[in-house]
């Protein structure tokens, strides 16, 4: 073990014994989810690093990789409320976040009464959501941002623990919606969920064909859930991981002296303040699930991938030449790291 990994001077007795408990927690959760998800070992980690980092996700991958299994599996384990969305161009923001309906109250008067959307779950499956118009992607979004909806003036607070992820298909753009840039910004993470291996593949067709899923077993209820929210904003951070945080994302923004001359024709926009946030969050999940008691810099390379991918807005020239934000993400921790 590392000393890194040894318990902080500045971590209370209580938090290392929780996130002792939150790593073995993790395990469980992974060994529950293994019964009926076969590999996806990182979208299953960054989708918990999101969830314990109190952030919500958005994923990219074809259909038929499991995503929607995966997202209601683990509510299952969590004892969390679970709800789909199917984003259509005909979904209205009522249809998400409810409507308020006349109802006889029993006394012969009529009165309105609110009708909650399929927004009021723990965990939210905002699926294909561009494929929605403009105003009902804001109500989501919204949604996300304040925790809470707004009908016909009235607040309605959405409980926590609130979880929102999104899936776009990367191969059908045909009549979308985009989202824009400043709407992006509002994940936390963007999971690429990518084709199983070969022996994967073969595993899936041994273990989905038969005639039922087996249950899973409920590790977590919602409390507990946001008692680990809390401790992973108290793992410590060394001052030298909020240098190499700030260092990398200063380092995406073509228009700054830091970043180097190979990316300023590749990158038109580069990751904003909200990045390093995210970054630090998203490091600090990490090492409590790996039951670090301290965050490392491999704990924020690990999550540098998913937070910056969305945030790097690429030109013309990098499309041209299949440059990817991955790669460019990597030249960069790589040119990094050997600078530290």
């Amino acid at each position: 073990m590392s000393d890194t990994t040894l318990p902080s001077q500045d971590l209370h007795e209580d938090d290392v014994a929780a996130i002792d408990h939150l790593r073995a927690t993790y395990a469980g959760l992974r060994a529950e989810l293994a019964k009926v998800i076969v590999g996806q070992d990182d979208v299953i980690e960054q989708l918990a690093i999101c969830l314990f980092a109190r952030g919500h996700s958005l994923l990219m991958g074809v259909p038929g990789l499991a995503k929607t299994l995966l997202v209601s599996r683990l509510a299952e384990t969590m004892s969390l409320s679970f709800s789909r969305i199917q984003f259509t161009p005909d979904l209205m923001p009522m249809d998400i976040t409810g409507t308020e309906i006349l109802q006889d109250n029993g006394t012969g008067r009529r009165e309105f009464e609110f009708a909650k959307g399929p927004v009021f779950a723990n965990i939210v499956l905002a699926d294909e959501i561009n494929r929605a118009p403009s105003k009902t992607q804001a109500a989501m979004l919204e949604a996300m941002q304040e925790h809470r909806v707004t009908v016909a003036g009235h607040s309605f607070e959405l409980h926590p623990p609130f979880f929102v992820l999104a899936t776009q298909n990367p191969i059908e753009q045909e009549g979308t919606y985009p989202l824009p840039e400043a709407q992006l910004d509002r994940f936390m993470f963007m999971i690429g969920v990518d084709y199983p291996s070969r022996d994967e593949e073969i595993m899936i067709a041994r273990t989905t064909t038969g005639e039922t899923f087996p249950r899973l077993a409920p590790l977590l209820d919602g409390e507990t859930v946001i008692r680990f929210q809390q401790l992973v904003r108290r793992v410590p951070v060394p001052d030298h991981i909020y240098h190499f945080a700030v260092d990398l994302v200063r380092r995406t923004r073509p228009e700054t002296p830091e970043a180097p001359e190979w990316l300023k024709p590749l990158v038109g926009w580069g990751a904003g303040p909200r990045a390093v946030q995210y970054l630090i969050l998203g490091a600090r999940a990490r090492a409590a699930l790996l039951g670090s008691y301290m965050v490392r810099q491999e704990d924020v390379i690990a999550v540098a991938s998913p937070v910056l991918r969305h945030r790097i807005i690429k030109t013309f020239t990098a499309e041209s030449e299949g440059v990817t934000s991955r790669s460019i993400i990597a030249r960069l921790i790589e040119e990094l790291t050997k600078e530290a």
